[in-house]
Protein backbone atom coordinates (compact mmCIF):
# COMPACT_ATOMS: atom_id res chain seq x y z
CA UNK A 1 0.00 0.00 0.00
CA UNK A 2 2.83 2.39 0.84
CA UNK A 3 4.59 1.70 -2.45
CA UNK A 4 1.35 2.15 -4.37
CA UNK A 5 0.70 5.52 -2.77
CA UNK A 6 4.29 6.70 -3.09
CA UNK A 7 4.18 6.57 -6.89
CA UNK A 8 1.33 9.11 -6.92
CA UNK A 9 3.21 12.33 -7.57
CA UNK A 10 2.57 15.08 -5.07
CA UNK A 11 3.56 18.64 -5.85
CA UNK A 12 7.32 18.92 -5.61
CA UNK A 13 8.97 21.61 -3.49
CA UNK A 14 8.95 24.92 -5.38
CA UNK A 15 12.21 26.36 -6.70
CA UNK A 16 12.96 29.96 -7.51
CA UNK A 17 14.49 29.58 -11.00
CA UNK A 18 15.46 26.91 -13.52
CA UNK A 19 19.00 25.49 -13.47
CA UNK A 20 20.81 22.79 -15.46
CA UNK A 21 20.05 20.39 -12.61
CA UNK A 22 16.35 21.15 -13.01
CA UNK A 23 16.50 19.99 -16.61
CA UNK A 24 17.68 16.57 -15.44
CA UNK A 25 14.93 16.54 -12.80
CA UNK A 26 12.29 17.34 -15.41
CA UNK A 27 13.52 14.49 -17.61
CA UNK A 28 13.53 12.17 -14.55
CA UNK A 29 9.86 13.00 -13.94
CA UNK A 30 9.01 12.01 -17.50
CA UNK A 31 10.99 8.77 -17.08
CA UNK A 32 9.18 8.09 -13.83
CA UNK A 33 5.76 8.56 -15.42
CA UNK A 34 6.80 6.02 -18.07
CA UNK A 35 7.98 3.69 -15.25
CA UNK A 36 11.56 3.90 -16.52
CA UNK A 37 12.90 3.90 -12.97
CA UNK A 38 16.55 3.21 -13.80
CA UNK A 39 16.63 6.08 -16.31
CA UNK A 40 14.88 8.36 -13.83
CA UNK A 41 17.45 7.61 -11.13
CA UNK A 42 20.26 8.21 -13.63
CA UNK A 43 18.98 11.69 -14.43
CA UNK A 44 18.41 12.45 -10.74
CA UNK A 45 21.97 11.32 -9.97
CA UNK A 46 23.32 13.78 -12.57
CA UNK A 47 21.20 16.55 -11.08
CA UNK A 48 22.60 15.87 -7.61
CA UNK A 49 26.15 15.85 -8.95
CA UNK A 50 25.54 19.38 -10.19
CA UNK A 51 23.55 20.50 -7.13
CA UNK A 52 23.91 18.17 -4.10
CA UNK A 53 21.22 20.12 -2.23
CA UNK A 54 18.66 20.29 -5.03
CA UNK A 55 15.38 19.70 -3.16
CA UNK A 56 13.47 18.43 -6.21
CA UNK A 57 16.20 15.95 -7.08
CA UNK A 58 16.34 14.62 -3.50
CA UNK A 59 12.55 14.41 -3.31
CA UNK A 60 12.09 12.50 -6.55
CA UNK A 61 15.03 10.24 -5.77
CA UNK A 62 13.08 9.19 -2.70
CA UNK A 63 9.85 8.78 -4.66
CA UNK A 64 11.51 6.61 -7.34
CA UNK A 65 13.28 4.49 -4.72
CA UNK A 66 9.95 3.85 -3.00
CA UNK A 67 8.44 2.83 -6.35
CA UNK A 68 11.26 0.27 -6.60
CA UNK A 69 10.39 -0.95 -3.06
CA UNK A 70 13.70 0.28 -1.62
CA UNK A 71 12.57 2.31 1.43
CA UNK A 72 16.05 2.37 3.01
CA UNK A 73 17.48 4.27 0.03
CA UNK A 74 14.40 6.47 -0.20
CA UNK A 75 14.83 7.39 3.45
CA UNK A 76 18.39 8.69 2.85
CA UNK A 77 17.25 11.02 0.07
CA UNK A 78 14.11 12.23 1.83
CA UNK A 79 15.83 12.89 5.15
CA UNK A 80 18.32 15.09 3.32
CA UNK A 81 15.43 16.89 1.62
CA UNK A 82 13.66 17.29 4.95
CA UNK A 83 16.77 18.84 6.50
CA UNK A 84 16.98 21.36 3.63
CA UNK A 85 13.23 22.09 3.42
CA UNK A 86 11.65 21.36 6.83
CA UNK A 87 8.45 23.16 5.86
CA UNK A 88 7.78 21.18 2.68
CA UNK A 89 4.56 19.16 2.97
CA UNK A 90 5.34 16.84 -0.01
CA UNK A 91 8.70 15.92 1.54
CA UNK A 92 7.13 15.36 4.95
CA UNK A 93 4.39 13.22 3.40
CA UNK A 94 6.77 10.98 1.45
CA UNK A 95 9.19 10.64 4.37
CA UNK A 96 6.24 9.72 6.62
CA UNK A 97 5.33 6.95 4.17
CA UNK A 98 8.93 5.70 4.20
CA UNK A 99 8.90 5.49 8.00
CA UNK A 100 5.53 3.73 7.77
CA UNK A 101 6.98 1.14 5.39
CA UNK A 102 9.87 0.55 7.81
CA UNK A 103 7.40 0.21 10.71
CA UNK A 104 8.83 3.28 12.44
CA UNK A 105 5.30 4.25 13.38
CA UNK A 106 6.06 6.96 15.93
CA UNK A 107 8.25 8.86 13.48
CA UNK A 108 5.73 8.31 10.71
CA UNK A 109 2.87 9.66 12.78
CA UNK A 110 4.71 12.87 13.70
CA UNK A 111 5.22 13.73 10.04
CA UNK A 112 1.87 12.58 8.71
CA UNK A 113 -0.03 14.38 11.48
CA UNK A 114 1.86 17.56 10.53
CA UNK A 115 0.72 17.21 6.92
CA UNK A 116 -2.82 16.25 7.98
CA UNK A 117 -3.23 19.42 10.03
CA UNK A 118 -2.49 21.56 6.97
CA UNK A 119 -3.89 19.44 4.13
CA UNK A 120 -6.24 16.67 5.36
CA UNK A 121 -7.54 16.07 1.84
CA UNK A 122 -4.19 14.82 0.49
CA UNK A 123 -4.88 11.66 -1.48
CA UNK A 124 -4.58 8.63 0.83
CA UNK A 125 -3.34 10.63 3.82
CA UNK A 126 -6.50 10.12 5.88
CA UNK A 127 -6.06 6.34 5.81
CA UNK A 128 -2.48 6.42 7.07
CA UNK A 129 -3.20 8.94 9.82
CA UNK A 130 -6.31 7.00 10.83
CA UNK A 131 -4.43 3.70 10.91
CA UNK A 132 -1.68 5.17 13.10
CA UNK A 133 -4.25 6.66 15.49
CA UNK A 134 -6.11 3.35 15.59
CA UNK A 135 -2.87 1.57 16.39
CA UNK A 136 -2.38 3.98 19.32
CA UNK A 137 -5.95 3.16 20.52
CA UNK A 138 -7.15 6.68 19.69
CA UNK A 139 -10.29 5.32 18.09
CA UNK A 140 -12.19 8.58 17.85
CA UNK A 141 -9.20 10.33 16.35
CA UNK A 142 -8.89 7.49 13.86
CA UNK A 143 -12.53 7.92 12.81
CA UNK A 144 -11.97 11.64 12.37
CA UNK A 145 -9.05 10.98 10.02
CA UNK A 146 -10.94 8.33 8.06
CA UNK A 147 -13.90 10.69 7.61
CA UNK A 148 -11.78 13.70 6.60
CA UNK A 149 -9.49 11.87 4.19
CA UNK A 150 -10.05 10.97 0.56
CA UNK A 151 -8.50 8.35 -1.69
CA UNK A 152 -8.70 7.46 -5.36
CA UNK A 153 -7.16 4.01 -4.94
CA UNK A 154 -9.97 1.40 -4.38
CA UNK A 155 -7.74 -0.64 -2.08
CA UNK A 156 -7.03 2.40 0.10
CA UNK A 157 -10.77 3.12 0.14
CA UNK A 158 -11.46 -0.44 1.24
CA UNK A 159 -8.81 -0.36 3.96
CA UNK A 160 -10.23 2.94 5.22
CA UNK A 161 -13.71 1.43 5.58
CA UNK A 162 -12.35 -1.73 7.18
CA UNK A 163 -10.38 0.09 9.87
CA UNK A 164 -13.23 2.54 10.40
CA UNK A 165 -15.34 -0.52 11.21
CA UNK A 166 -12.73 -1.75 13.67
CA UNK A 167 -12.61 1.65 15.37
CA UNK A 168 -16.40 1.82 15.66
CA UNK A 169 -16.48 -1.70 17.11
CA UNK A 170 -13.88 -0.68 19.69
CA UNK A 171 -16.08 2.28 20.63
CA UNK A 172 -19.06 0.00 21.22
CA UNK A 173 -21.01 0.88 18.06
CA UNK A 174 -21.58 -2.50 16.38
CA UNK A 175 -24.32 -1.35 13.99
CA UNK A 176 -22.19 1.42 12.53
CA UNK A 177 -19.17 -0.90 12.48
CA UNK A 178 -21.07 -3.51 10.49
CA UNK A 179 -22.17 -0.85 7.97
CA UNK A 180 -18.56 0.19 7.38
CA UNK A 181 -17.47 -3.43 6.90
CA UNK A 182 -20.29 -4.02 4.41
CA UNK A 183 -19.14 -0.97 2.46
CA UNK A 184 -15.57 -2.30 2.49
CA UNK A 185 -16.80 -5.57 0.98
CA UNK A 186 -18.73 -3.71 -1.71
CA UNK A 187 -15.79 -1.53 -2.77
CA UNK A 188 -13.48 -4.41 -3.70
CA UNK A 189 -15.31 -7.77 -3.65
CA UNK A 190 -12.28 -9.65 -5.02
CA UNK A 191 -9.73 -8.12 -2.64
CA UNK A 192 -7.68 -10.35 -0.27
CA UNK A 193 -9.32 -8.29 2.50
CA UNK A 194 -12.71 -9.86 1.82
CA UNK A 195 -12.19 -12.92 4.03
CA UNK A 196 -11.09 -11.02 7.18
CA UNK A 197 -13.83 -8.41 6.54
CA UNK A 198 -16.51 -11.09 6.37
CA UNK A 199 -15.12 -12.69 9.51
CA UNK A 200 -15.26 -9.31 11.31
CA UNK A 201 -18.84 -8.75 10.17
CA UNK A 202 -19.94 -12.15 11.48
CA UNK A 203 -18.02 -11.64 14.73
CA UNK A 204 -19.75 -8.33 15.40
CA UNK A 205 -23.14 -10.01 15.15
CA UNK A 206 -22.16 -12.96 17.35
CA UNK A 207 -20.48 -10.85 20.05
CA UNK A 208 -23.54 -8.62 20.38
CA UNK A 209 -25.79 -11.65 20.78
CA UNK A 210 -23.52 -13.21 23.39
CA UNK A 211 -23.09 -10.14 25.58
CA UNK A 212 -24.12 -10.85 29.14
CA UNK A 213 -27.76 -9.97 29.67
CA UNK A 214 -27.86 -10.28 33.46
CA UNK A 215 -25.81 -8.14 35.83
CA UNK A 216 -25.85 -7.79 39.59
CA UNK A 217 -24.01 -6.22 42.50
CA UNK A 218 -24.20 -6.70 46.27
CA UNK A 219 -22.77 -4.28 48.84
CA UNK A 220 -22.66 -5.04 52.55
CA UNK A 221 -20.87 -3.32 55.39
CA UNK A 222 -20.80 -1.44 58.69
CA UNK A 223 -21.42 2.23 59.39
CA UNK A 224 -21.25 4.78 62.17
CA UNK A 225 -23.61 7.78 62.01
CA UNK A 226 -23.21 10.62 64.51
CA UNK A 227 -26.60 12.19 63.70
CA UNK A 228 -29.06 9.47 62.73
CA UNK A 229 -32.07 11.57 63.75
CA UNK A 230 -30.77 14.67 61.90
CA UNK A 231 -31.09 16.86 64.99
CA UNK A 232 -30.42 20.56 64.44
CA UNK A 233 -27.53 22.48 65.92
CA UNK A 234 -28.13 24.48 69.09
CA UNK A 235 -29.72 27.90 68.65
CA UNK A 236 -30.88 29.85 71.73
CA UNK A 237 -33.16 32.05 69.63
CA UNK A 238 -35.37 29.13 68.55
CA UNK A 239 -37.44 27.56 71.40
CA UNK A 240 -38.46 24.50 69.38
CA UNK A 241 -34.83 23.35 69.11
CA UNK A 242 -34.87 21.99 72.67
CA UNK A 243 -37.63 19.48 71.88
CA UNK A 244 -35.85 18.36 68.70
CA UNK A 245 -32.48 17.69 70.30
CA UNK A 246 -32.91 14.19 71.68
CA UNK A 247 -30.15 12.79 73.92
CA UNK A 248 -29.53 9.74 71.71
CA UNK A 249 -28.60 10.51 68.14
CA UNK A 250 -25.53 8.37 67.36
CA UNK A 251 -25.50 4.73 66.28
CA UNK A 252 -23.43 1.96 64.79
CA UNK A 253 -25.28 0.05 62.12
CA UNK A 254 -25.23 -2.20 59.08
CA UNK A 255 -25.95 -1.45 55.44
CA UNK A 256 -27.00 -3.73 52.57
CA UNK A 257 -27.54 -2.76 48.93
CA UNK A 258 -28.48 -5.09 46.07
CA UNK A 259 -28.90 -4.21 42.41
CA UNK A 260 -29.92 -6.54 39.57
CA UNK A 261 -30.65 -5.86 35.92
CA UNK A 262 -31.68 -8.01 32.97
CA UNK A 263 -31.46 -6.88 29.34
CA UNK A 264 -34.59 -8.53 27.97
CA UNK A 265 -34.21 -6.98 24.50
CA UNK A 266 -31.05 -6.19 22.57
CA UNK A 267 -30.10 -5.58 18.96
CA UNK A 268 -27.26 -3.73 17.24
CA UNK A 269 -28.45 -0.32 18.46
CA UNK A 270 -31.15 -0.75 21.11
CA UNK A 271 -31.12 -2.26 24.57
CA UNK A 272 -34.03 -2.46 26.97
CA UNK A 273 -33.61 -3.68 30.55
CA UNK A 274 -35.63 -4.26 33.68
CA UNK A 275 -34.06 -3.82 37.09
CA UNK A 276 -34.60 -4.19 40.81
CA UNK A 277 -32.68 -2.52 43.63
CA UNK A 278 -32.81 -2.84 47.40
CA UNK A 279 -31.19 -0.55 49.94
CA UNK A 280 -31.44 -0.88 53.69
CA UNK A 281 -29.79 0.37 56.88
CA UNK A 282 -30.14 -0.92 60.42
CA UNK A 283 -29.21 1.39 63.29
CA UNK A 284 -28.42 -0.72 66.33
CA UNK A 285 -29.07 2.03 68.88
CA UNK A 286 -31.92 3.79 67.07
CA UNK A 287 -33.94 1.10 65.23
CA UNK A 288 -36.90 3.46 64.81
CA UNK A 289 -34.80 5.22 62.14
CA UNK A 290 -34.12 2.07 60.14
CA UNK A 291 -34.91 2.47 56.46
CA UNK A 292 -35.24 0.16 53.51
CA UNK A 293 -36.15 0.94 49.92
CA UNK A 294 -37.38 -1.22 47.03
CA UNK A 295 -36.98 0.12 43.47
CA UNK A 296 -38.15 -1.33 40.16
CA UNK A 297 -37.07 0.16 36.83
CA UNK A 298 -37.57 -0.17 33.09
CA UNK A 299 -35.09 1.45 30.70
CA UNK A 300 -34.35 1.73 27.00
CA UNK A 301 -31.11 3.01 25.47
CA UNK A 302 -29.88 3.53 21.94
CA UNK A 303 -26.21 3.61 20.90
CA UNK A 304 -25.26 5.88 18.02
CA UNK A 305 -22.43 7.97 16.60
CA UNK A 306 -22.78 11.72 17.19
CA UNK A 307 -21.36 13.76 14.27
CA UNK A 308 -20.21 10.42 12.78
CA UNK A 309 -17.18 10.10 15.07
CA UNK A 310 -18.35 10.50 18.69
CA UNK A 311 -19.92 7.49 20.43
CA UNK A 312 -23.17 8.53 22.04
CA UNK A 313 -26.05 7.00 23.91
CA UNK A 314 -29.55 8.29 24.51
CA UNK A 315 -32.23 6.69 26.55
CA UNK A 316 -35.05 6.86 29.05
CA UNK A 317 -35.84 5.17 32.34
CA UNK A 318 -38.96 4.99 34.44
CA UNK A 319 -38.61 3.86 38.06
CA UNK A 320 -40.97 3.16 40.93
CA UNK A 321 -39.74 2.91 44.50
CA UNK A 322 -41.17 2.67 47.99
CA UNK A 323 -39.25 3.79 51.07
CA UNK A 324 -40.01 2.31 54.49
CA UNK A 325 -39.15 3.96 57.81
CA UNK A 326 -39.18 1.65 60.83
CA UNK A 327 -40.98 -0.97 58.71
CA UNK A 328 -43.82 1.46 57.89
CA UNK A 329 -44.40 2.79 54.40
CA UNK A 330 -43.07 6.35 54.35
CA UNK A 331 -42.67 7.50 50.74
CA UNK A 332 -43.61 6.42 47.22
CA UNK A 333 -41.83 7.88 44.20
CA UNK A 334 -42.33 7.64 40.45
CA UNK A 335 -39.36 8.91 38.46
CA UNK A 336 -38.98 9.47 34.71
CA UNK A 337 -35.47 10.25 33.47
CA UNK A 338 -34.27 11.16 29.97
CA UNK A 339 -30.52 11.05 29.47
CA UNK A 340 -27.81 11.34 26.86
CA UNK A 341 -24.05 10.76 26.85
CA UNK A 342 -21.48 11.86 24.27
CA UNK A 343 -17.86 10.70 24.31
CA UNK A 344 -16.08 13.58 22.58
CA UNK A 345 -12.66 11.93 22.82
CA UNK A 346 -10.57 9.64 24.99
CA UNK A 347 -10.23 12.60 27.37
CA UNK A 348 -13.73 14.12 27.37
CA UNK A 349 -17.21 12.81 28.16
CA UNK A 350 -20.40 14.82 28.63
CA UNK A 351 -23.69 13.69 30.16
CA UNK A 352 -27.00 15.53 30.05
CA UNK A 353 -30.28 14.53 31.63
CA UNK A 354 -33.73 15.67 32.59
CA UNK A 355 -35.87 14.18 35.35
CA UNK A 356 -39.42 14.34 36.60
CA UNK A 357 -40.25 12.84 40.00
CA UNK A 358 -43.56 12.58 41.79
CA UNK A 359 -43.30 12.12 45.57
CA UNK A 360 -46.18 10.83 47.64
CA UNK A 361 -45.53 10.74 51.39
CA UNK A 362 -47.46 8.08 53.26
CA UNK A 363 -46.45 8.86 56.82
CA UNK A 364 -49.12 8.83 59.51
CA UNK A 365 -48.68 11.92 61.67
CA UNK A 366 -51.17 12.96 64.34
CA UNK A 367 -52.30 15.60 64.50
CA UNK A 368 -52.15 16.14 60.75
CA UNK A 369 -49.65 18.90 59.83
CA UNK A 370 -50.92 22.18 58.39
CA UNK A 371 -51.59 22.29 54.65
CA UNK A 372 -48.57 24.55 54.11
CA UNK A 373 -46.40 21.69 55.47
CA UNK A 374 -47.75 19.00 53.09
CA UNK A 375 -44.66 17.15 51.75
CA UNK A 376 -46.23 15.66 48.60
CA UNK A 377 -44.48 17.21 45.61
CA UNK A 378 -43.44 17.10 41.96
CA UNK A 379 -39.78 17.76 41.22
CA UNK A 380 -38.39 18.81 37.83
CA UNK A 381 -34.65 18.76 37.20
CA UNK A 382 -32.21 19.44 34.33
CA UNK A 383 -28.49 18.76 34.59
CA UNK A 384 -25.19 18.58 32.75
CA UNK A 385 -21.94 16.88 33.79
CA UNK A 386 -18.55 16.91 32.06
CA UNK A 387 -15.73 14.48 32.81
CA UNK A 388 -12.03 14.88 32.00
CA UNK A 389 -10.54 11.38 31.65
CA UNK A 390 -6.94 10.28 31.94
CA UNK A 391 -5.17 6.98 31.28
CA UNK A 392 -8.33 5.16 30.16
CA UNK A 393 -10.36 6.35 33.17
CA UNK A 394 -7.78 5.42 35.80
CA UNK A 395 -7.96 9.08 36.78
CA UNK A 396 -10.64 11.67 36.11
CA UNK A 397 -12.00 15.08 37.07
CA UNK A 398 -15.67 15.96 36.81
CA UNK A 399 -17.88 18.97 37.22
CA UNK A 400 -21.58 19.53 36.79
CA UNK A 401 -24.58 21.76 37.31
CA UNK A 402 -28.24 20.99 37.96
CA UNK A 403 -31.30 23.16 38.34
CA UNK A 404 -34.44 21.80 39.97
CA UNK A 405 -37.90 23.00 40.83
CA UNK A 406 -39.88 21.47 43.70
CA UNK A 407 -43.61 22.06 43.38
CA UNK A 408 -44.87 20.93 46.79
CA UNK A 409 -48.46 20.75 48.02
CA UNK A 410 -47.33 22.72 51.04
CA UNK A 411 -46.30 26.28 50.16
CA UNK A 412 -43.59 26.20 52.85
CA UNK A 413 -41.72 23.54 50.86
CA UNK A 414 -41.81 24.87 47.29
CA UNK A 415 -38.40 25.99 46.07
CA UNK A 416 -35.94 26.63 43.22
CA UNK A 417 -32.69 24.72 43.60
CA UNK A 418 -29.22 24.95 42.08
CA UNK A 419 -26.77 22.10 42.52
CA UNK A 420 -23.02 22.32 41.86
CA UNK A 421 -21.09 19.05 41.49
CA UNK A 422 -17.37 18.34 41.48
CA UNK A 423 -15.31 15.19 41.87
CA UNK A 424 -12.07 13.41 41.16
CA UNK A 425 -10.54 9.94 41.07
CA UNK A 426 -6.88 8.99 41.24
CA UNK A 427 -5.73 5.38 40.87
CA UNK A 428 -2.56 4.47 42.71
CA UNK A 429 0.00 2.32 40.89
CA UNK A 430 -0.04 -0.09 43.85
CA UNK A 431 -2.73 -2.81 43.41
CA UNK A 432 -5.08 -0.44 41.60
CA UNK A 433 -6.27 1.32 44.78
CA UNK A 434 -8.63 4.18 43.86
CA UNK A 435 -8.93 7.46 45.78
CA UNK A 436 -12.18 9.33 45.20
CA UNK A 437 -13.63 12.65 46.26
CA UNK A 438 -17.07 14.13 45.55
CA UNK A 439 -18.53 17.52 46.41
CA UNK A 440 -22.24 18.31 46.17
CA UNK A 441 -23.55 21.80 46.95
CA UNK A 442 -27.33 22.20 46.78
CA UNK A 443 -28.65 25.75 47.12
CA UNK A 444 -32.40 25.97 47.77
CA UNK A 445 -34.42 29.18 47.71
CA UNK A 446 -38.00 28.75 48.96
CA UNK A 447 -40.82 30.79 47.47
CA UNK A 448 -42.87 31.69 50.51
CA UNK A 449 -42.27 32.92 54.04
CA UNK A 450 -42.49 29.96 56.40
CA UNK A 451 -45.86 29.93 58.17
CA UNK A 452 -44.69 28.32 61.44
CA UNK A 453 -40.99 29.25 61.74
CA UNK A 454 -39.20 30.91 63.37
CA UNK A 455 -41.36 30.20 66.40
CA UNK A 456 -41.19 33.70 67.98
CA UNK A 457 -42.22 35.43 64.70
CA UNK A 458 -43.75 33.05 62.13
CA UNK A 459 -44.50 34.06 58.54
CA UNK A 460 -41.63 36.58 58.47
CA UNK A 461 -38.67 34.64 57.01
CA UNK A 462 -38.17 32.90 53.68
CA UNK A 463 -36.19 29.70 54.09
CA UNK A 464 -32.75 29.58 52.42
CA UNK A 465 -30.67 26.38 52.61
CA UNK A 466 -27.11 25.56 51.56
CA UNK A 467 -26.59 21.80 51.78
CA UNK A 468 -22.91 20.89 51.37
CA UNK A 469 -21.93 17.22 51.08
CA UNK A 470 -18.32 16.00 51.03
CA UNK A 471 -17.54 12.34 50.35
CA UNK A 472 -14.07 10.79 50.53
CA UNK A 473 -13.66 7.14 49.54
CA UNK A 474 -10.84 4.62 49.19
CA UNK A 475 -11.48 1.51 47.07
CA UNK A 476 -9.25 -1.57 46.97
CA UNK A 477 -10.05 -4.06 44.18
CA UNK A 478 -9.80 -7.68 45.34
CA UNK A 479 -9.92 -11.03 43.52
CA UNK A 480 -13.23 -12.68 42.60
CA UNK A 481 -14.88 -9.37 41.53
CA UNK A 482 -14.75 -8.02 45.08
CA UNK A 483 -13.93 -4.47 46.18
CA UNK A 484 -13.19 -3.33 49.73
CA UNK A 485 -14.03 0.32 50.39
CA UNK A 486 -13.89 2.82 53.22
CA UNK A 487 -15.91 6.03 53.06
CA UNK A 488 -16.37 9.24 55.04
CA UNK A 489 -19.39 11.45 54.36
CA UNK A 490 -19.94 14.90 55.86
CA UNK A 491 -23.21 16.76 55.38
CA UNK A 492 -23.60 20.36 56.51
CA UNK A 493 -26.93 22.06 55.94
CA UNK A 494 -26.84 25.81 56.60
CA UNK A 495 -30.33 27.25 56.89
CA UNK A 496 -31.93 30.57 57.79
CA UNK A 497 -34.43 28.55 59.86
CA UNK A 498 -32.68 26.97 62.84
CA UNK A 499 -34.57 23.62 62.91
CA UNK A 500 -33.09 22.83 59.48
CA UNK A 501 -29.52 23.81 60.41
CA UNK A 502 -27.58 20.61 61.10
CA UNK A 503 -24.38 18.62 60.59
CA UNK A 504 -23.94 14.90 60.04
CA UNK A 505 -20.89 12.62 59.76
CA UNK A 506 -21.10 9.05 58.51
CA UNK A 507 -18.20 6.59 58.47
CA UNK A 508 -18.62 3.29 56.65
CA UNK A 509 -16.69 0.26 55.45
CA UNK A 510 -18.16 -2.24 53.04
CA UNK A 511 -17.45 -4.98 50.52
CA UNK A 512 -18.96 -4.97 47.02
CA UNK A 513 -19.32 -7.99 44.75
CA UNK A 514 -20.13 -7.48 41.07
CA UNK A 515 -21.39 -10.04 38.58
Amino acid sequence: MVAALAILLAAAPARAQQTEADVYVAQAILDFEDKQYAAALGNLRRALELEPDNIDALYYSGVVSMAQDRPAEARLFLERARAKAPGSLPVAFQLGLVYFAQQLYDRSQLLLEEVFRQDPGQDGLGYYVGFLRYRAKNYQGALGAFRAGRATDPEIQQLTRFYAGLALAALGLPAQAAAQVEEALRLAPSSPLVTPAERLRDTLAVVRQRERRFSASVRAGLLYDDNVAVIPLKDPTEPVIGSLRRPKHESVGEVLAVHTEYAWYRDAEWTSAIGYSFFGTYNNSLPSFNIHDHLFSLSATRSLAFLDTMPAQVGAQVAWDTLYLDDSEFLQRTTLTLFGTVVESDSHLTQGFGRFQHKNFRQRIFPKPPNREDLDADNFMLGLTHILRFEQDRHFLKGGYQIDREEAEGANLTYWGHRLLAGAQYTLPWQGIRLKYDLDVHLRRYDERNSILPTPRPDTVKRRDEEITNIVRVEWPLPANLTLAGEYQNIRNISRLAPFDYQRNVFSMFVTWVY
